[in-house]
């Protein structure tokens, strides 16, 4: 959520009021609080290596590793020509996708305080596509107006068709296979929801989402007590997951295995009532928590799993020695793809290929395939000359049924 007068944080007295506990179901259990750079302000998700990504204020990109040591920044991701001719001016809670080799999603919106209705005088959303590698913009796909006025959060479901928001106090959801380049705006039409779960939105409201097991987990403040629902999306029910006393504001919620908790949730210090915030008045703050009792959180993303709870395809280049391989005529490799795919190998040394071949992995869950990764002539001349250990990389192009592309690498030395 945005608000105009950041600078009031640091006119409020800077003795942080104590948090109160209300009537949390004690469901989940605090680990520890993180500081942030206020700039990390609106939201935050998470890809399967555990890299982190935030945005903020309004629509700066920002990551980090798993221990929060900032690795790329981009302090304004909306080009120009969108900020013009849409007037995008905020982006929301964002959301990790797999598709496109991966992408992150910006829910966008314009605000303009105490403009013309309401502060959104667009009258319409959209759903911007960022790089994480590079952190910048590819592209954006309008929302039609008539069913959303502005996309304030999004989350990826876990089987990784759908794109969740809300507007009002309905949930929408999006197919991820429309917000594709061949539906970009401005050319492209605006697309709409393929299914609404109407009067699914707690009373609290909604500043960010995340998945836990198959449930979608929210945040929200309005009304009263700090609150993340967890809502059942085939019947709309919920169910009070945390509810906590804060002075501050409500942000973004993540699924990852960091800091000693599962579950985390973003709060900033700003607080209309420009009373003491409760984390202090100049950081952003991230809350991390793990089931009552010290369990695992159910559906929490293991070793290998995506930011939505499944596992992710991988690959490794199984250590053989130079005889072996060249005996073999090949590297072996173990591929990994849950759902299937087809699996296009390359084993380089620099940019020189040495080995490659493609592979149709079946659906395994766990389980990996092994795949002969065949030498190229130049790979067999270059095992056969070269003494000493060659440094090697195993290099992945996954596609899977949906058509989403993963891109994964490995690297060992030969002896």
């Amino acid at each position: 959520m945005r608000r105009a007068a950041l600078a009031a944080l640091v006119l409020a007295a800077c003795v942080p009021a104590a948090p109160a506990r209300a009537a949390d179901p004690g469901r989940w259990e605090l680990t520890g609080t993180t500081t942030l750079p206020l700039v990390y302000y609106q939201g935050v998700t998470v890809d399967p290596r555990r890299t982190l990504y935030f945005d903020g204020v309004y629509v700066g990109l920002y990551r980090t590793d798993p221990a929060f040591t900032e690795t790329a920044r981009n302090d304004d991701v909306i080009p120009p020509q969108v900020h013009l001719g849409e007037g995008y001016n905020h982006i929301g809670d964002i959301a990790w996708d797999r598709r496109e080799g991966g992408r992150i999603l910006l829910p966008l919106e314009c605000y303009v305080p105490g403009g013309p209705n309401g502060g959104n005088p667009c009258g319409h959303g959209s759903i911007g596509v960022a790089d994480p590698e590079t952190l910048q913009w590819r592209y954006y796909v309008k929302l039609d107006p008539a069913e959303i006025p502005k996309a304030m959060w999004n989350e990826v479901s876990p089987d990784g068709r759908l794109l969740w928001t809300s507007s009002g106090q309905d949930l929408l959801a999006y197919s991820l296979a429309e917000i594709a380049p061949t539906a970009a705006a401005p050319e492209h039409s605006p697309i709409r929801a393929v299914r609404r779960l109407p009067g699914a939105v707690p009373p609290s409201g909604i500043t960010g989402a995340t998945f836990v097991d198959g449930r979608m987990y929210v945040a929200g403040q309005g009304g009263g007590p700090f609150r993340v629902y967890s809502i059942d999306l085939s019947t709309g029910a919920r169910r009070l997951e945390i509810e906590r006393r804060i002075v501050g504001e409500s942000e973004g919620l993540v699924t990852a295995s960091v800091k000693g908790g599962t579950l985390h949730w973003l709060i900033q210090p700003y607080n209309e009532e420009q009373r003491p915030p409760t984390y202090g008045p100049d950081h952003a703050t991230l809350l991390s928590f793990r089931p009552a009792g010290g369990g695992a959180a159910p559906g929490a993303p293991g070793p290998g799993a995506g930011a939505d709870g499944r596992l992710a395809p991988s690959v490794r280049l199984l250590r053989r020695s130079r005889a072996t391989v060249l005996r073999r005529r090949g590297f072996a490799a173990a591929v990994r793809c849950p759902e299937g795919c087809t699996a296009r190998l390359a084993v380089t040394r620099g940019r020189r290929v040495l080995a490659r071949t493609t592979k149709r992995v079946r659906p395994a869950g766990r389980r990996s395939a092994r795949a002969l990764v065949r030498l190229t002539p130049r790979g067999r001349r270059v095992l056969r000359t070269r003494r000493g250990r060659l440094r090697l990389t195993l290099r992945a192009a996954l596609r899977e049924p949906s058509g989403a592309l993963t891109r994964r690498r490995a690297t060992t030395r030969l002896r």
